[in-house]
């Protein structure tokens, strides 16, 4: 007898999966033990980097908090007694891990450039914790869906 995984198990894999694999290239790749988030260290520079980094993440969340409404809502209107089909579970997980990860990476960006205003160090790990969650949520964001778009034309 084969074990077969409960749907949505590989939507539910393949976020945190996803967020290791953007780790380690993001830590791997930083040369110094901590950064400058002011360029030029002109005092508040990042604040407009800021602003765009957290109005990208808005973004998607958006885009993937609608799809998951919409996919939802027209499914227990339309289908199989109220039910979304099993197979759209995986898309809708990565959809739903863009968003953790999306909120995530707002909190964190916010968080580290407080305290990088009050003398801490924008350290290595700090700085790929950042880019981790913002590429991740991003990422979960295309493969779901571009996992939707294969089942609904199937």
């Amino acid at each position: 007898m084969c074990w077969h995984p409960f749907p949505g198990f590989t939507g539910l894999i393949f976020g945190p999966v996803i967020f290791a694999g953007i780790w380690v290239i993001a830590y791997f790749t930083k040369e110094f033990a901590s950064y400058n988030l002011d360029p030029k260290n002109k005092d508040g520079a990042f604040d407009p980097f800021l602003n765009r980094y957290i109005r990208i993440a808005e973004f998607v969340i958006g885009l993937a908090t609608g799809s998951i409404v919409l996919l939802v809502g027209s499914s227990a209107l339309h289908a199989q007694g109220g039910r979304v089909p099993w197979f759209y579970s995986s898309p809708l997980l990565l959809l739903a891990w863009s968003v953790v990860l999306g909120v995530a990476f707002m909190v964190w960006l916010i968080h580290n450039y407080e305290e990088y205003q009050h003398g801490n160090p924008h350290t290595k790990l700090a700085y790929s914790i950042s880019e981790t969650l913002g590429f991740s949520s991003v990422a979960c964001f295309g493969f779901g869906y571009v996992a939707l778009i294969f089942l609904v034309t199937r």
